[in-house]
């Protein structure tokens, strides 16, 4: 075949998060993702856990010096198109992580994750002003969920009401954007974008299934590949929560404890 006839390289998208061993969530799903919405996955790993359906039983952090090498790796040779951030457990690691973001032109979705599905701390104490600080301010979208607003601005949202204030809270740290999850609340599941200025609400039904590891990872992940795509934030957002809504819906039991969304719901593939 000749060069002339090779199909196009896709937009390249680039994960910087832990690795989850079940594979439901972190770089795992992230590159599942990618995958389904046509993007080219690449990833840097910041740590490795043993982690199952059940919980995280162990978790190891990747040295700083190999974090950057990685990134520096793909970047400088392949090129990146957007940047997506996970489990990024230290201070130092965040520092660093914010550093090579903050150095590369590219459209950046932070998802500021604290907690594991299961509630085990992923991220420690004193890592939380490094995102504050660091991390939010380079970020294009931050997806933080309630209890990650909880954590980062000490602002608690009961209801749809206080999601507005919870948004003021978090943008005034720097993100360009930010959507609010409101996936712990009842009723529907509904999401608050905003820039300060322009707001989308997102609404999706709630779906009788407990099998939702992976959520928050494969939204970042899908609105990262929209951006990549060449997508606005709102247009991204909108697509990824319609992908996120049919992942979950599909998402099937594995293991004795929480299954992973089904990443390949378009494609008949996962549990269906």
């Amino acid at each position: 075949m000749s060069a002339s006839s090779r199909a196009s390289a896709p937009p390249r998208v680039l994960t910087v998060a832990g690795s989850d061993s079940g594979g439901g969530a972190g770089i795992q799903a992230d590159l599942k993702t990618m995958l389904a919405l046509g993007v080219h996955g690449m990833s840097v790993l910041t740590a490795v856990t043993a982690q199952n359906s059940l919980g995280v039983q162990g978790a190891w952090e990747l040295p700083v010096e190999a974090v950057r090498a990685q990134y520096r790796s793909v970047v400088d040779d392949i090129g990146v198109d957007a940047v997506k951030t996970g489990m990024l457990s230290s201070a130092e690691l965040v520092e660093t992580v914010a550093e090579l973001i903050g150095g590369t032109a590219v459209h950046s979705v932070v998802d500021p994750v604290g907690v594991s599905k299961h509630g085990d701390s992923l991220l420690a104490a004193s890592a939380l002003d490094s995102v504050r600080t660091k991390l939010l301010p380079v970020a294009t979208v931050a997806t933080p969920n309630l209890d990650e607003v909880a954590q980062l601005t000490g602002v608690e949202v009961e209801s749809e009401d206080g999601m507005r204030r919870a948004a003021a809270a978090v943008l005034a740290y720097g993100p360009t954007w930010v959507l609010i999850k409101g996936g712990h609340l009842s009723g529907d599941a509904v999401d608050f974008l905003t820039d300060g200025s322009e707001e989308h609400w997102l609404r999706a039904p709630r779906f009788d299934n407990r099998h939702t590891h992976g959520t928050g990872c494969t939204l970042a992940s899908a609105i990262a590949s929209g951006l990549a795509k060449g997508q606005s934030v709102p247009e991204a957002v909108t697509a990824a929560k319609e992908y996120v809504t049919g992942a979950i819906a599909a998402g099937f039991a594995l293991g004795g404890g929480i299954g992973p969304v089904d990443h390949g719901w378009r494609f008949g593939t996962g549990g269906a």
